[in-house]
């Protein structure tokens, strides 16, 4: 029987019998949220990024459907477009044989997201992704919006983000990141 739109899960309901639909959702305070799909443009700029944190990181060490459970009393959930786990974090994903990062677990190094058109979507991306994951303690957090063309870079900071980078077009480069470099013009076209 398909979950109740409606219906409030608790951290332990959610863990135990996640809902299965057939669409993407995250669950907001404990509430499934059916998201909307993905641009074709958003969806190339996270295959391009895909590609340049695997060769730095390894493909092992990056997720695209990897959940991230952010807390509270009624659970959060997100599914960032892609994910870079900490080296201690993989091994505690693979030893769990699971995709979902639960509280006991170690945050991701890095999630970047991909804006969707539209005032929810950036609402989301840039307010309450951002104050969850710092919650969360995910040290790096980067905003990519095709829409305003421009890549902001977010480094945790005594527990709130700082911009570290924030570009429209050009190379940037992370040297605490083994040196990545991304060509954000790459990414409107």
């Amino acid at each position: 029987m398909p979950p109740q739109l409606e219906q409030i899960y608790t951290y332990n309901e959610y863990l135990l019998h996640p809902p299965q639909l057939q669409q993407p959702y995250e669950l907001i305070n404990g509430k499934i949220v059916i998201m909307p799909p993905e641009s074709y443009l958003n969806v190339q700029i996270a295959q391009k990024l895909l590609l340049i944190l695997a060769a730095h990181f390894g493909i092992e060490r990056i997720s695209i459907k990897a959940e991230v459970i952010t807390g509270g009393s009624k659970v959060t959930s997100r599914i960032p477009d892609l994910i870079v786990f900490d080296p201690l974090g993989l091994k505690e994903i693979e030893q769990k044989n699971t995709s979902t990062i639960d509280l006991d677990m170690l945050p991701p190094l890095l999630v970047v997201e991909v804006v969707s058109p539209g005032k929810e979507a950036s609402d989301r991306d840039y307010r309450y992704k951002r104050s969850e994951y710092a919650a969360r303690g995910i040290k790096y957090y980067w905003i990519i919006d095709p829409q305003k063309k421009i890549a902001t870079f977010l480094e945790l900071d005594s527990g709130v983000y700082e911009t570290i980078k924030q570009q429209k077009s050009g190379i940037v480069t992370f040297s605490d990141l083994s040196g990545i470099e991304i060509d954000l013009d790459n990414f409107w076209q």
